[in-house]
């Protein structure tokens, strides 16, 4: 029977028929050609840059001859921030591995707009994936298994007259909208991106990154160059360039928007586009060309968030420093514990990263400025802000004066609860410095004000233990404009007392002699005369410095019968040991003998071992002086042990420098320059590079 195609009417001529029979009319529409399996993949990313590891990892795991075990279809996912370039790296790597010639069979490629209001489902997935391979549209049967297993069967036999393919499943957001696509076989691949890690695949997981400072200038470089090949800005202003790649957080997104400003300008200056990021009290606004948007890149995984996820996202990004600890967070949370499952599945939606260690924390510089817009748009949720904010810092309180009460601890006192010895209290501090740091600074605002300034109190002892000048410097400054903004003088005054000490540390000696007279003025307006002999006290250590011995030695003495006055002990054998110090400097060697001999019996009847090492170590230059080297040489060797019994390695370095110059005062240059070696070794784990330098430089003239 012969059938003709194209009329209102069927010709059934020439057919024979028995019995009764029905006719129907059949509609034949045309379609055009199905597309091959490649028409549908993305080029490459014009000015596609770095990612050199995360490229050969992906390359080796496409490889038929990679090593996978026998039968295994390998899975991949790409997971990282929105705007990390996930797409970019996975279209990079498909063109190479085709090239290479392992996918014979094809790619397919479906976006599954995972993040979209209307993001695909499997069921569309695998249409678009079977019309991809030319099934017929009439073909494809519904139900997601039913059109899986079709998808399936397709493939194999692509495989048998082809060979493999590859599979790219762009912008999922889980694991249930990618596991349909698993093309069966054994030498097809799927690759999965997602803005979340996809665990329940079973797939090789490659987690992405910001990309290297390095990598990010480059980024900047090619993007002006693809659009003029003459335009050298990156190069020509590389600081500024390296600020701009900071300032975009090594993003991508961010980078490419940031580019795509200096393109449509092309007068503008790097330099230029740096100050405006910098200086806007909206980062995310500025990083916006028209038609990308890093904060509508972060919107679309805040938006499907669950509410417990949402509200902790929004809560972290007001944390201080960068990168917070579990209490932290639980005090954030306003909880007893950290709400690790909830902190567990940002980890995975890459909205937050684990930090230096176990049990940390931090975001990305501009998911935390998306967090702080988020908050400051909402009177609701600013005002829950505030709440935890003033949490974390009645925390931080608490515990870094517990840690600073076990720093200052002397046997006898009743000993802190929280932190069983110094180890623990510095540790505390060293995990926790830059948060403390910065919520200091917190005292700017009038709501933190008071508490702020009672956290900076808890910090000097520290701070100056561990060297850290700057950061010392930072708070002193915050605080004592709080402190004065407040009338609170006494607040005021310790502010720039140790203001004063860090001053002199860092060789500011001028400001550093204004700052204690300051703090002297303040303390005695207000009647507190245990900080006013803390002010003269360190006056007096100043004040030798610009050659003012004479008004030193009178500054320790009055000192010296302040602290007498208050039964300050401590405070009496610390002025005994800088008047001591002061003696030195103005020649008399036998006062100063008696003075650090003084102090060294004061400390020693309070077991206060460190500041035991410190008279020694003063003793033993008081002795030198005296010519009297044998003894200096046996107090410094004391001041030493007790240094390295407390690891202070910067005061056990200038020990050892001590018994350099008693060695080389001996005529025994081997054991001058053992001391100084050793000293240099401590200088440097005390982050003191230039008298480590000095020290070396010295050991290097005594060589033989």
């Amino acid at each position: 029977m012969g059938e003709q195609y194209g009329g209102d009417h069927q010709d059934f001529r020439g057919g024979e028929f028995n019995g009764d029979f029905t006719a129907k009319k059949v509609e034949y529409h045309q379609h055009g050609p199905a597309p091959t399996a490649l028409d549908a993949l993305p080029p490459k990313a014009a000015g596609f840059t770095g990612r050199g590891d995360q490229l050969a990892e992906l390359l080796c795991a496409f490889d038929p001859d990679g090593g996978e075990a026998p039968g295994a279809v390998l899975v991949a996912a790409v997971s990282g921030l929105g705007g990390i370039g996930k797409t970019a790296l996975a279209v990079e790597a498909v063109h190479e591995a085709c090239e290479q010639g392992w996918f014979p069979g094809g790619v397919l490629f479906v976006n599954l707009h995972g993040y979209d209001d209307d993001r695909v489902t499997p069921e569309q997935a695998l249409e678009t994936l079977l019309r991809a391979l030319g099934t017929p549209p009439e073909h494809i049967p519904s139900g997601v298994d039913a059109r899986a297993a079709l998808y399936r069967s397709v493939l194999a036999a692509r495989e048998r007259e082809l060979g493999a393919v590859l599979v790219l499943a762009d912008n999922a957001s889980s694991a249930e909208q990618v596991r349909p696509l698993h093309p069966g076989g054994v030498r097809h691949r799927l690759l999965a991106t997602s803005r979340s890690k996809l665990p329940q695949l079973g797939a090789r997981l490659l987690p992405l990154g910001e990309l290297s400072p390095e990598e990010a200038c480059d980024l900047l470089d090619r993007a002006l160059r693809i659009a003029a090949a003459d335009d050298a800005r990156v190069a020509n202003e590389s600081e500024a360039a390296a600020e701009l790649a900071l300032l975009c957080g090594h993003l991508p997104l961010a980078l490419q928007i940031a580019a795509a400003l200096l393109v449509l300008d092309r007068d503008k200056l790097v330099a230029e586009l740096v100050v405006e990021l910098a200086e806007s009290g909206d980062r995310l606004l500025h990083l916006d060309d028209g038609e990308r948007s890093v904060r509508a890149a972060f919107d679309l995984s805040y938006r499907r968030l669950p509410a417990e996820q949402a509200r902790l996202l929004r809560l972290l990004a007001l944390a201080p420093g960068p990168e917070v600890t579990a209490e932290v967070v639980a005090s954030l949370d306003g909880a007893d514990t950290a709400p690790v499952r909830v902190l567990d599945a940002l980890c995975r939606a890459h909205l937050v990263e684990r930090g230096s260690g176990r049990g940390r924390w931090r975001l990305h510089d501009l998911v935390r400025a998306f967090g702080l817009r988020v908050v400051k748009d909402e009177e609701e949720l600013w005002e829950e802000g505030e709440a935890a904010r003033e949490r974390v810092l009645e925390f931080y309180c608490r515990w870094a004066y517990e840690a600073d009460d076990r720093l200052r601890w002397l046997p006898g006192a009743e000993e802190p609860e929280r932190f069983g010895n110094r180890a623990e209290a510095l540790a505390w501090f060293d995990g926790e410095r830059a948060g403390l740091v910065a919520a200091v600074q917190w005292a700017r605002e009038e709501r933190f004000a008071i508490t702020a300034v009672r956290l900076s109190e808890a910090l000097a002892e520290y701070l100056d233990w561990r060297r850290s000048f700057d950061d010392l410097i930072t708070v002193c400054g915050v605080v004592g404009e709080a402190a004065h903004r407040a009338g609170n003088r006494v607040s005021e005054g310790i502010a720039w007392s140790n203001l004063g000490n860090a001053l002199r540390e860092t060789g500011q000696v001028e400001e550093a002699v204004d700052a204690h007279v300051r703090a002297r003025h303040l303390f005695q307006v207000s009647g507190d005369r245990r900080h006013e002999a803390n002010a003269w006290n360190n006056l007096g250590v100043v004040l030798p410095k610009i050659d003012r011995v004479e008004e030193a030695i009178e500054a320790h003495t009055r000192a010296r019968e302040l602290y007498r006055g208050v039964g300050d002990r401590h405070g009496e054998a610390m002025a005994w040991n800088n008047l001591g110090l002061a003696l030195q400097e103005a020649g008399p060697a036998g006062e100063a003998i008696e003075a650090h001999t003084r102090a060294l019996e004061l400390y020693q009847g309070m077991e206060d071992r460190h500041f035991e090492a410190t008279a020694w170590n003063n003793l033993g230059l008081a002795l030198q002086l005296a010519d009297r080297t044998g003894e200096a040489i046996d107090a410094h060797k004391k001041a030493l042990m007790i240094y390295r019994e407390f690891k202070d390695e910067y005061r056990a370095g200038t020990a050892l420098q001590n018994l350099a110059l008693a060695h080389e005062s001996e005529d025994r240059p081997a054991e001058a320059r053992t001391c100084y070696l050793q000293a240099a070794d401590a200088y440097t784990r005390a982050n003191s590079p230039t008298e480590s330098a000095q020290a070396r430089t010295r050991a290097e003239e005594l060589t033989p």
